[in-house]
């Protein structure tokens, strides 16, 4: 488990602007579980954080000095970043994107429900899971950021929607954002009972931010030709080294069920209609962003924390 003695505030000389490079603010720091995978020094799709660098993670800046035509002062974006409250990035940097502020959403949802968050959801649920009208779908972490997304948009899509979580209150925290059903798995000795009660004609789609037991449960529920969607697996980032061996892998066999990892940028060629999606079903009151937000950089390492240890609800993100 991550401790604020792991972290420590250090200013640096800012670095001098190249040709097609530009100096970003921070004004939204996003706090993510995959950061936890980033610290171990075990290969990853990025590269391991070296002892003494700066945390990567996703970030939303506004642009104050700029070598590049296409990136203006005053250009909002959102990247791949480092956990620095300035940071030069050029027109290739990974996730790089504008933000187009509409004036009355407040910015930090950029970070959240209308950013790589919605995203995520989005990619997950449509792009690998091809979630149908009228399938049953089941996704863990429910009171989490990607998680509490991913229920929404299910229904607005006409799915029916099982959250799985860790406590009475992110229970009824999705019962409000109209989940189907909501089971708390710390509450019941047999969560693939549960949910086998829930869907009793099995799961069409598992959107999986966990792993671990609940994988374990999970896949002998699915259906013919079901699909699984792993996007994360928090249940495991804080012992890496010993992972839980999950004992059902064979249902994959049994019910053809395809399980896929993914990254939201690897299906670059839906992110423009998925954040159309995401845009219409917060203005149609579809999609309701959950975040619980901190304000100033120095909160970065605090709010790390209480993600890892399982007790914030929705998107964890820092104001700058």
């Amino acid at each position: 488990m991550p401790v604020p003695e792991d972290f420590a505030l250090q200013e640096t000389e800012a670095a001098d602007l190249g040709q097609g490079e530009f100096l970003v603010a921070m004004r939204v720091g996003s706090v993510d579980p995959a950061i936890r995978g980033f610290l171990d020094d075990r290969p990853s799709y990025v590269e391991p954080v070296a002892i003494g660098a700066p945390i990567k993670g996703m970030s939303l800046g506004e642009v104050i000095v700029s070598n590049h035509a296409d990136y203006p002062v005053g250009t909002l974006v959102r990247a791949f970043a480092t956990w620095s409250d300035h940071y030069v990035l050029s027109g290739d940097a990974w996730g790089l994107e504008k933000v187009h502020r509409q004036a009355d959403t407040e910015l930090h949802h950029y970070m959240g429900a209308l950013g790589p968050v919605g995203l995520t959801a989005w990619v997950g649920l449509f792009a690998v899971g091809e979630a149908k009208p009228g399938e049953t779908v089941v996704v863990s972490a429910a009171a989490g950021a990607t998680g509490s997304t991913v229920g929404q948009i299910a229904k607005a899509r006409g799915c029916r929607v099982i959250g799985l979580v860790g406590s009475a209150e992110k229970a009824a925290v999705i019962r409000d954002l109209g989940f189907d059903a909501a089971i708390d798995y710390r509450a019941t000795p047999d969560i693939a009972a549960e949910i086998a009660r829930a869907a009793p004609e099995g799961v069409d789609v598992y959107f999986d931010n966990v792993g671990g037991e609940v994988l374990e449960a999970v896949l002998p529920l699915m259906r013919l030709h079901g699909r699984v969607a792993v996007c994360g697996m928090v249940g495991q980032y804080n012992d890496a080294d010993h992972p839980h061996g999950v004992r059902t892998l064979w249902q994959l066999v049994v019910n053809r069920i395809r399980m896929q990892g993914f990254i939201t940028y690897d299906y670059p060629e839906v992110l423009s209609q998925a954040q159309a999606e995401l845009d219409a079903w917060v203005a149609q009151g579809k999609l309701k962003p959950l975040a619980n937000v901190r304000d100033g950089f120095e909160k970065l390492p605090e709010a790390f924390i209480d993600l890892m240890s399982g007790r914030t609800i929705g998107k964890t993100l820092v104001r700058i």
